[in-house]
């Protein structure tokens, strides 16, 4: 073909193109969620001659593109007018890309085929600096000189998808040949030079110089809808400095290049009233005419609808809306649209929506005029906008980020009003003191609340004098009059964020409670009930009259990880025992709501107790337990209810103990009127060890007290005392294996009674040890029957420990008091009966009468205290802990003590009785006492000693000493004592030993009289024995070495 006729008829069909599209192009809508498809045929898209780009020092292009084939490629070209050069564009071959800028180039492979690309070029001719962002990412940043610094030409063109050069007439044509593969889904460009971080914000944001909308191009080949676009609607039109609106031109206008940018507005605006019927039952009505009305009208993109409001009345609904309309028809045909589309019949599902009633008028809302508005980020000067339009401004700090304001259309009045700032981006520059002097209007008070909201959440504490100021100015706003749900929320935000953070609420809860309970009561809102939720607070309010109220229950369901509590509010009396807190009023409430008035229930839940502390806990047992909430009915004071309201709370603390618990309320009279809890008309209906009922004759704010005077030590004592616990009885277990090594593997150790009992004692010690320390381990399975085990097998060991503890002091009392040489049978068989076989027996009896007494937990109080902060598998029934475990260790150690008491006199006695030269030395009878102190246990009567104000230091040293009991009895028992020493030698030959020192030490005192043994307790020998606790007392034992049976 003729390239001069190609040349041609392309010309002709771009006029063609142009011509039929100017009418659509005035009208038309954005380009977002569209892509131009290149497929290597003449396909050119122009900027429109009347949008012009002005000179730019500092810009900002992004395109979206996407390679089909490995060939040479044009993404964007933009030339000076009538210059042949380049000044700005993008293109490449395959994968490799070519930036353009005045007249240099830059060449990056970082592109792949069939890939969507995010590709934005940013430059600054004050800096000199250019930058090219792929995908987000910095790829390229160069400083250029003077020299080559400039700003970008104005009134230039603009082509996509093609190089392009401008013939002597000004028409844009296309390079011959120039026509590739690939796709672009948008081109942006702005007048500033944005950083990485900015780019990335807009990302689905129009340029304010050139942006993704038909209107301002002019092409050929039409954009293809594809959802696959991650952006399928802009989220802002303008991004730079605001500017005055401009009235916009006749879409076949031909502007000269000195003509101003064409800007996007005015648009028409419709007020639209709507009666329609719906049958068919759908689960959320105002979403279905939501759907509908958007799906009819907003479907070829011309129209947008605003500001919907949907009130039911009784079968039919009556709805208010504005319609914004994109094309610049008449009044006459877009009311004539609007009426035809929304007058046929529509079904969703089995849904069905019939149009009653419709009216249709246009209006002419005003611009938002300029504005200056002071704020705690500093003084804006919000420029005139269009309705429904939102400007954006830079913040005063930091530089980098933007405030937004919306041009509201109010569906009320038709008339536009600036919006409330949206300014969470930026910081604060004001200080709470520069609000005091700020008298609160109704015109002010939400800009006053947003201002306290903004220094609340940039502070982690306020002092006593900014809190006063905040309290002082809220308390203003919400007394000024009724307030808009928004406000209300934004007032609950701020006390939320007051009770978490680290201030002292206590001087001003007074003025706070009175405050959110005049809140709930002045807020107005749509609809029978509302719920207003931030971290650790909840206000919930119904409207409710006498005739329509049949009770209701309102709790708080759960608490999300953010601390905001999930409410709900249900009729009648609702019970649900998973929540933290429920309050249920009764029916008969009615009789106090005013006769044919509409009223209010309220209800309030806090998750924290600042706004709630009694001066009189502070040297009290008990302590709050549960969260707090409230019920108040407007203008109404309640009290003296024949019908009680029923508060159900659940525990912070599980009472697993079953303390004391107290139903109480917040008696705002007492403490000189700084309040206090009281249980007066208030009575516990039942408990459990998670949740407590309480019946309530009044309304106000309820909670749960508990008495502490029990309560476990801290978790830091319990973390250290489990770690004690665990050291010492591993210790213990190490030592009480070599002492049972030792005197099991040496005969002649084991051969009298006395070291026998030992024995069993070490046994049923290293017993004890071992299942302490595997119960925490074993109790992580949560296996039922593996926890029972293992708690009775520690109830066995605990028991069996402190049975030949007993029986070592039976030993050394018949030692003592009874006649030596009285033989009795079967002496150490009967020991190991009772040792062994008693507390197998109460186990057992244990068991058989309820198995279920065994069990897993975190122990919280015993007397005998096994301190673990983990699950632990032990006994769960308090008979069976007090009676088995409690009487049982109680009883031996008071007999253990009486034997001391006696072993000691009688020490006393003999050792007056010697010479100078042969008594024993006080280091001596403090070695006696203190191996005589483990080995019968009495170091176990400092858990009955842990209570009162050194109940901690009693703890740290019960479990010391009684972890490390086995340790010390290796050491009274082993290393301390000569004859297991000299045994031990013998044995490891570390030294020669004469024929003395093989005679039978267990035999050295002979059977005698009871004078003699008496003697013998304080001779040399029987001294090292009691000083090592063995009780060699009777070393000839009780009688004879009975014959082995």
């Amino acid at each position: 073909m003729n390239p001069s006729r190609s040349r041609s008829l392309f010309t002709l069909c771009l006029g063609l193109q142009i011509l039929f599209s100017l009418p659509n192009s005035a009208g038309s809508h954005s380009l977002w969620g569209e892509k131009v498809e290149f497929k290597g045929q003449p396909c050119v898209w122009q900027l429109r001659p009347d949008v012009v780009v002005p000179a730019l020092r500092d810009l900002s292009v992004c395109t979206l593109i996407r390679l089909s084939s490995a060939s040479r490629w044009t993404g964007f070209v933009y030339k000076a007018p009538a210059a042949a050069e380049t000044q700005l564009g993008l293109g490449g071959t395959g994968d490799q890309m070519t930036a353009w800028l005045l007249g240099r180039q830059w060449v990056l492979n970082k592109l792949k085929l069939q890939e969507w690309a995010s590709v934005c070029l940013t430059w600054s001719a004050p800096k000199g600096r250019f930058r090219v962002y792929i995908n987000e990412t910095l790829e390229v940043e160069e400083f250029l000189n003077s020299a080559q610094s400039g700003p970008l030409s104005p009134n230039g063109t603009l082509t996509l998808g093609t190089f392009h050069i401008v013939d002597a007439s000004g028409e844009v044509r296309p390079e011959e040949g120039d026509y590739w593969l690939g796709e672009i889904g948008s081109f942006r460009m702005w007048a500033t030079e944005w950083s990485a971080e900015e780019l990335k914000r807009r990302r689905c944001s129009d340029g304010d110089v050139v942006g993704w909308d038909e209107r301002v191009w002019l092409y050929n080949c039409p954009p293809v809808p594809d959802d696959g676009l991650d952006c399928v609607q802009a989220t802002n039109t303008y991004l730079a400095e605001p500017r005055k609106p401009e009235n916009r031109p006749p879409p076949a206008s031909k502007m000269s290049s000195k003509a101003k940018r064409f800007i996007v507005g005015p648009d028409a605006f419709f007020r639209v009233n709507l009666t329609v019927m719906i049958t068919g039952g759908p689960t959320n009505p105002s979403e279905l005419i939501s759907h509908w009305l958007q799906e009819k009208l907003e479907a070829n993109r011309t129209m947008k609808v605003l500001n919907l409001i949907v009130k039911k009345d009784n079968r039919r609904y009556e709805c208010a809306f504005h319609v914004r309309e994109y094309k610049v028809n008449t009044a006459d045909e877009v009311i004539a649209a609007i009426n035809a589309t929304l007058t046929e019949k529509y079904t969703s599902n089995d849904a069905v929506i019939e149009t009653q009633a419709i009216a249709v008028k246009p209006i002419a809302p005003d611009n938002c005029y300029e504005d200056t508005l002071s704020t705690v980020y500093g003084v804006y000067i919000w420029a005139e906008t269009f309705p429904a339009d939102t400007q954006v401004m830079g913040c005063t700090k930091p530089k980098s980020e933007r405030a937004y304001r919306l041009c509201e259309l109010n569906i009320e009045t038709d008339r536009t009003r600036w919006a409330t700032p949206d300014m969470r981006a930026c910081t604060p520059v004001g200080e709470i003191s520069d609000i005091k002097n700020v008298t609160v209007t109704p015109d002010n008070a939400a800009e006053v609340v947003g201002m306290i909201e903004v220094l609340v959440n940039g502070s982690t504490q306020l002092d006593s004098t900014d809190l006063q100021t905040v309290v002082e100015k809220l308390d203003q706003v919400v007394n000024i009059g009724t307030m808009k749900p928004d406000l209300g929320g934004s007032i609950v935000n701020i006390v939320s964020n007051i009770l978490v953070s680290e201030t002292d609420v206590t001087a001003v809860a007074p003025h706070v409670l009175n405050m959110t309970e005049n809140l709930g009561d002045s807020m107005e809102f749509q609809g029978e009930s509302l719920s207003v939720t931030a971290p650790t607070l909840a206000v919930s309010m119904v409207n409710t009259d006498r005739e329509g109220f049949k009770g209701l229950t309102f709790g708080v369901s759960s608490i999300s990880a953010a601390l905001e509590p999930q409410v709900f509010v249900d009729p009648g009396l609702v019970n649900k025992p998973e929540a933290y807190a429920t309050i249920s009023l009764p029916y008969d409430l009615n009789n106090l709501f005013p006769s044919g008035e509409e009223t209010r229930v309220q209800f309030q839940f806090f998750g924290t107790s600042e706004l709630f502390q009694d001066e009189n806990m502070a040297n009290s047992s008990w302590t709050l337990n549960s969260n707090i909430v409230s019920a108040s009915i407007r203008q109404t004071k309640v009290h003296n209810l024949d019908d009680k309201v029923l508060v159900t709370f659940r525990h912070l603390t599980p009472n697993s103990l079953h303390h004391q618990v107290k139903c109480v309320f917040w008696d705002f009279q007492i403490n000189d009127g700084h309040g206090g809890w009281s249980g007066r008309g208030c009575v516990t209906q039942s408990a459990s060890s998670n949740q407590t009922s309480c019946q309530c004759d009044h309304l106000t704010h309820f909670a749960l007290l508990l008495d502490v005077s029990r309560t476990p030590i801290s978790e830091t004592d319990s973390y250290i005392l489990t770690i004690i616990s665990n050291l010492g009885c591993g210790l213990s277990s190490i030592f009480l294996g070599i002492t049972l090594v030792t005197y099991i593997g040496f005969q002649k150790l084991r051969r009298d009674y006395p070291s026998k009992i030992l024995i069993n004692l070490s046994a049923a010690l290293l017993g004890l040890s071992l299942v302490f320390l595997l119960d925490a381990w074993l109790s992580s399975f949560s296996n039922y029957g593996l926890c029972i085990v293992t708690a009775a097998s520690l109830h066995y060991f605990l028991l069996a420990s402190f049975t030949w503890m007993g029986l070592e002091a039976v030993h050394m009392y018949l030692a003592l008091v009874k006649v030596f040489n009285t033989y009795i049978p079967w002496c150490l068989l009967k020991f190991c009966a009772v040792g062994w076989g008693l507390p197998l027996l109460i186990v057992i009896v244990v068991l058989a009468i309820d198995m279920d007494a065994y069990g897993s937990s975190v122990p919280q109080e015993v007397a005998v205290d096994l301190q673990s902060p983990d699950p632990f598998c032990w006994i769960q029934d308090d008979v069976f802990f007090y009676v088995t475990v409690v009487a049982f260790v109680l009883f031996i150690l008071l007999c253990n003590f009486a034997v001391l008491i006696v072993v000691l006199v009688q020490i006393r006695k003999t050792n007056s009785n010697k010479s100078s030269t042969h008594r024993r030395t006080t280091l001596q009878d403090l070695r006696a006492v203190a191996s005589l102190t483990v080995l019968l246990g009495l170091t176990w009567a400092m858990g009955f000693l842990s209570f009162g104000p050194g109940r901690v230091v009693m703890m740290y040293l019960f479990a010391i000493f009684n972890t490390l009991q086995g340790f010390f009895v290796f050491l009274f028992h082993c290393l301390m004592k000569e004859n297991v020493r000299k045994q031990w030698k013998t044995h490891l030959r570390c030294g020669r030993l004469g024929d003395a020192d093989h005679i039978d030490w267990s035999r050295t005192v002979t059977v005698g009289s009871r004078t003699k043994m008496k003697n013998n307790l304080v001779s040399s020998d029987s001294a090292a024995s009691i000083e090592t606790s063995n009780t060699r007392i009777s070393e000839s034992s009780l009688a004879p070495e009975p014959k082995q049976h």
